[in-house]
C-alpha cells in the first residue's frame, strides 16, 4: 500500500550520488519506494542517509561475455561490459534503464547495487577460442564504465586486457576514470602492435557541476591529467566531449578541447544529451533539485534539439540531435577540431595479429 502524502518525505540530494530519487520503471509495473518518516528523521543525527546509499556488489552470472549488437548508430558491433550498474553515478547515463530490467530502480540502484561478472576472463578466453569466432574491434566498458571505483578491488578489466593481450586482439576502451593509468603496462604495449585506442570523456572542466553531475567519476583536472599520462606513454587518446547539454556545459565545449589537445589527445567526439525512458525524469529531478535557476531554460533548449522531445529514438538522430541550436553546436565542434588539431587521420586497429591459440607456437 503506497503512503499517504503527508506521510511521504521529499526526495532530496544524496552525498556521492547523482539521482535525487530511486523511483522504480513504471515500464515493468514494480512499485515505487517511498521514503516514510518514522519520527527519527527529527533526531540531530543525520548519518541515516549516507547508509542507505552504500554500494552492494553482487553476481551477474550470465554465461557469454562478448556482446553482439548491429546499431548503425556505433562504429563497433561488439562489446565486453565486466559491471551492471555504475558507481559513477553520472545523472544523464544512456545506461541506466538497463537495471528496469532486473527489477531495480534506474536512480539510485544504478549507482549502488553492482553486478559484477567474476569469471569474466574465463568467458572471454573460452570465446575467443571457440574457431567460429571472428575478431574485430571489441570495445570495453562501453555500457557502463569499466574503471568505476570498484575495478580497484575486483580488477576485472585489467584481467580482461591481460586475456586481450595475450590474443593479440584489438580493443577500444573509453573512460571517465583515472584508474586506467593502472594498466598502462598492458595498454602501451597493447597500443604500439596498432591494437588498442583510448578514450576520455569529459563534459565540464567546472568541478563543482562535475562533483554534482557525476560524482565518483575521476575530476576534470585528473581526466586532463588521465589524456596526457595515456598520450606519454605512446596510447592514442580520443577525447569525447559527451554529452554536450545545452545551457548546461555547451559554453565549454571550445575549453575542454583546447585542454584536452594541450594534454596530447588527437581525435574528439561529441554527442548532444539524450534522455530515454526514465532518465527524462532523474534528469529533471536532477537540474530542479541541483540547478532550479536555469531548469526551464535547460529542458527548453534540449527539446529544441529534439524535435520539441527530451529524445530521439531514432537511428541517425538520437546521438546528433535536429534544429538550428543542435546544427549550431556540431559547427563550434568542427571548427574547434580543426583549430586545436584533433581532426587526425582514424586509426585502424589490427585484426591480423590475433591468435586462437596463444600457446601454440607458429610453424612459420
Amino acid at each position: 500500500m503506497l503512503p499517504a502524502d503527508d506521510q511521504a518525505l521529499p526526495d532530496e540530494p544524496k552525498k556521492g550520488r547523482g539521482s535525487v530519487s530511486n523511483r522504480a520503471s513504471r515500464r515493468f509495473d514494480t512499485p515505487d519506494a517511498y521514503r516514510i518518516s518514522d519520527g527519527w528523521d527529527a533526531q540531530p543525527n543525520e548519518d541515516f542517509e549516507q547508509s542507505d546509499a552504500r554500494t552492494v556488489l553482487e553476481v551477474d552470472s550470465s554465461r557469454t561475455i562478448i556482446t553482439f549488437n548491429t546499431s548503425p548508430d556505433v562504429g563497433f558491433d561488439r562489446s565486453i561490459n565486466p559491471y551492471k550498474g555504475c558507481e559513477h553515478g553520472c545523472i544523464y547515463c544512456f545506461a541506466r534503464p538497463t537495471h528496469a530490467y532486473l527489477g531495480l530502480s534506474p536512480g539510485l540502484d544504478f549507482e549502488t547495487r553492482i553486478f559484477r561478472k567474476p569469471d569474466a576472463p574465463e568467458l572471454l578466453r573460452a570465446e575467443l577460442s571457440n574457431r567460429n569466432y571472428r575478431p574485430a574491434a571489441i570495445q570495453l566498458g562501453i555500457n557502463t564504465d569499466a574503471y568505476q571505483p570498484s575495478e580497484r578491488t575486483e580488477r576485472l578489466t585489467r584481467r580482461i586486457l591481460e586475456v586481450l593481450a595475450e590474443f593479440e586482439h584489438p580493443v577500444g576502451l573509453l573512460t571517465r576514470s583515472a584508474l586506467i593509468q593502472r594498466d598502462i603496462d598492458i595498454l602501451a604495449p597493447m597500443a604500439a602492435k596498432g591494437l588498442l585506442k583510448t578514450g576520455v570523456s569529459i563534459t565540464t572542466l567546472d568541478r563543482h557541476l562535475a562533483r554534482l553531475m557525476e560524482p565518483r567519476a575521476a575530476t576534470p583536472a585528473k581526466r586532463i591529467e588521465t589524456i596526457r599520462a595515456l598520450s606519454a606513454a605512446g596510447i592514442p587518446v580520443t577525447v569525447m566531449s559527451a554529452p554536450v547539454i545545452p545551457g548546461l556545459t555547451c559554453h565549454e565545449l571550445e575549453s575542454i578541447l583546447e585542454a584536452a589537445a594541450e594534454a596530447g589527445a588527437e581525435r574528439a567526439g561529441m554527442t548532444i544529451i539524450r534522455l530515454p525512458y526514465e532518465i527524462k525524469s532523474l534528469f529533471e529531478e536532477w537540474l530542479r533539485a541541483h540547478r532550479p535557476d536555469r531548469a526551464e531554460r535547460v529542458l527548453s533548449l534540449i527539446r529544441q534539439c529534439r524535435d520539441g522531445k527530451l529524445n530521439h529514438a531514432e537511428f541517425g538522430l538520437r546521438m546528433t540531435g535536429t534544429g538550428q541550436y543542435a546544427q549550431m553546436i556540431h559547427d563550434r565542434f568542427a571548427l574547434a577540431i580543426k583549430r586545436y588539431g584533433l581532426d587526425k587521420p582514424r586509426r585502424r586497429l589490427d585484426t591480423s595479429r590475433f591468435r586462437r591459440d596463444p600457446g601454440q607456437m607458429s610453424l612459420f
